[in-house]
C-alpha cells in the first residue's frame, strides 16, 4: 500500500490523486521541552526534533526548523504537484542531540 517503516522512527505514505500527490509522515520521537519533571523532580533534559527536510527525487520540497512546541511523535502532511507515480520521496529530520532519522518512500496511486 506504500507505507515503508524505516529505523523504527518514521512511517510514511505517498500517494498521487489527480495531479495532486499527498505526503504523510508519522515520525516517532520524545519531543522533550527541557522543561518537563519527572517523578523525582529532575528535569527531563530537552530533546526534540529541530530540522525536518524533505525531498523529491533528490531536489528539495521543503525545509522546516521546528522547537519545543511540536508534540511527541510529529504527524506531518503537505501535497505537492509535480510527482509522477515511482519518484521517491525522502524525509530527514535531526534532533537537538545530534540524531537523526531517515524515510523513503515511491509514489503510488492513490
Amino acid at each position: 500500500m506504500g507505507v515503508v517503516k524505516m529505523a523504527d522512527n518514521i512511517r510514511m505514505r505517498a500517494q498521487l490523486k489527480g495531479e495532486i500527490t499527498e505526503v504523510k509522515l508519522l515520525m516517532t520521537h520524545p519531543m522533550e521541552t527541557g522543561r518537563r519533571k519527572n517523578d523525582s523532580g529532575d528535569v527531563i533534559p530537552a530533546n526534540f526534533i529541530q530540522t525536518v527536510t524533505a525531498m523529491l527525487n533528490g531536489k528539495v520540497l521543503l525545509q522546516a526548523e521546528w522547537g519545543t512546541g511540536i508534540s511527541k511523535n510529529p504527524y506531518l502532511t503537505f501535497r505537492m504537484r509535480g510527482a509522477k507515480v515511482g519518484d521517491v520521496v525522502r524525509i530527514d529530520w535531526t534532533d537537538n542531540q545530534g540524531k537523526t532519522g531517515v524515510g523513503e518512500i515511491s509514489v503510488t496511486l492513490g
